[in-house]
Parts: C-alpha cells; sequence; structure tokens
C-alpha cells in the first residue's frame, strides 16, 4: 500500500512538472517578438555637385550595408566654397542618377539648399536619422570648414536637429584618393548606428573627417581623432606625407598633413555660424 501512494505522489509530480513545461512553452510562443531594429535612414548629399565621383563612391558603400535607407539629394553642380549659404529663392529639382545608376534628386543650389528641399520635400514622414556630406574633392580642415559647402550642408542639417558626418578628401596640390576615405565613412557610420539614432539634441553634433591622399607613398596612417586647428603651421594643410613618424597630432590640420584620417567634432559655435 504505501509503495502504490509513492508511486502515485510521484506520478502527480511528474505530471504536475510537464504541465510547468507546457505553460512555459506557451508562454514563449505566445509572447510577442521584439521589433525589429528600424533602418538607419540617411541623407546623403555634397557640394561637388550629384554626378562627382566622390558622393558616387560614398552612396555605393553605404547602400551596401544592413538596415539602411539611403535618400540621395545633391546641387545640380559643383558648389564648392559655399558653405551654408542658401538662395534667395526656392530651387527647382529634376531627377538624375549618380555615376553608378542610384537615384538622385540634383537641385539647383547650394548644399545647403539640397538639404533644406530634401527636408520639406523629400522626407514627408519624418526627417533622415544622418546627413552624410562628400566624399569632398579637398581638404576641409581647421579655417577651411567654415566656407566649405560639404561641412556646410551637414551644418544646415544640424540645425534642425539631425546629426551630420562630413567627408572631405586631401587635394588641391594632389590628387586626392577618394577611394581611401571610405573605409572610414563605412566604419563610422557602423560603430555610430545607435548613437546617432539616440540623437536628440539641437543643435546636432557635426563630425568632420578628412583623409590623407598618399600619392603611393606610403599609406593612411590611420584614425586621428582631434580637435579643429584654429590656423595652419608652415606647410598646412596642402603638404601631405604618409611617411611621417609624427604619433599625436595636435589638431585635424597636423593630422592630415602627417598622413593621417583626422576626425574633428565640430565647435557648436561654428555649426551655428557664429564662430
Amino acid at each position: 500500500t504505501e509503495d502504490a501512494a509513492s508511486d502515485a505522489a510521484a506520478s502527480e509530480a511528474d505530471d504536475a512538472a510537464t504541465g510547468a513545461e507546457a505553460d512555459d512553452a506557451a508562454t514563449d510562443e505566445g509572447a510577442a517578438a521584439p521589433p525589429p531594429a528600424p533602418p538607419l535612414r540617411l541623407l546623403v548629399t555634397n557640394d561637388d555637385g550629384y554626378d562627382s565621383e566622390g558622393i558616387d563612391l560614398v552612396v555605393s558603400a553605404l547602400a551596401a550595408l544592413d538596415d539602411v535607407e539611403i535618400t540621395v539629394v545633391a546641387p545640380l553642380e559643383n558648389q564648392s566654397g559655399s558653405s551654408d549659404t542658401r538662395s534667395d529663392t526656392p530651387p527647382t529639382a529634376t531627377n538624375e542618377t549618380t555615376a553608378s545608376g542610384y537615384p538622385v534628386i540634383a537641385v539647383a543650389g547650394t548644399p545647403a539648399d539640397a538639404v533644406i528641399y530634401a527636408l520639406e520635400n523629400v522626407f514627408d514622414d519624418g526627417h533622415p536619422d544622418l546627413i552624410v556630406s562628400g566624399a569632398n574633392d579637398g581638404q576641409n580642415v581647421g579655417p577651411l570648414a567654415s566656407i566649405s559647402g560639404t561641412v556646410g550642408a551637414a551644418r544646415t542639417g544640424a540645425r534642425e536637429g539631425i546629426p551630420g558626418f562630413a567627408v572631405s578628401v586631401a587635394g588641391i596640390t594632389v590628387e586626392p584618393d577618394l577611394d581611401a576615405a571610405i573605409p572610414f565613412v563605412v566604419d563610422w557610420v557602423v560603430e555610430n548606428r545607435e548613437q546617432v539614432l539616440a540623437a536628440d539634441a539641437t543643435p546636432a553634433e557635426v563630425w568632420s573627417l578628412n583623409v590623407a591622399s598618399c600619392q603611393g607613398n606610403g599609406e593612411v596612417r590611420g584614425l586621428a581623432e582631434v580637435p579643429l586647428a584654429v590656423e595652419f603651421a608652415e606647410g598646412e594643410p596642402f603638404e601631405i606625407d604618409c611617411l611621417s613618424t609624427l604619433e599625436e597630432p595636435d589638431d585635424d590640420a597636423t593630422a592630415l598633413s602627417h598622413g593621417f584620417a583626422a576626425l574633428t567634432l565640430l565647435p557648436e559655435g561654428l555649426v551655428l555660424g557664429i564662430e
């Protein structure tokens, strides 16, 4: 009799355990799956014009990333040196394609015009998470940043609360190695995705990347996060030495001249156009 009672108790315990497991399984099956991560919405623009090589390389590289939506709105023609200026009248726009065939809206105006046109006419269900401007043919370090249309586009978006990432490659006195910038662009976007999606400040941050062109003499020496140069030392920022052994540059102009890719968080005053 005691054995029978023991067997019955054990059977009840097994049944209870089986029932609990079934309940857990049902709970797991009924639990809502976590929502998918939102895509990173990018507005890509520049100041060299929609058909330039630099913007084509950037768009092609970013389009290969997962969970990214890219909209390209750029000036119809070269607008280098236009800073953050805007046209007196609303610009017109036409549908074009980049050199590799990616759809682009070409705006007959400045880089700032292109950004405002995109925000007012293209993103009718919100706004982009990040503005990527470039890659520019020519460096935009130190005092050059304030007159740059590449940087000006990013500054314009930042005043609307949209983070900006301006990309420039050493040129002017050397042939720009635009391809050298692309790995740095992709890495920055991937590594800063969550920070960009969480951004809620106005003005938003603007980061400026300036990449050395080595002309076959060495290669870009890596990424240096440095402040914006206040002035240029002799030879800066047009003499580029990728064989330099300088290890700790003081600012973006020195970093670029010594073969680095210089990454700089622009001062808020410059973003707002008050310095």
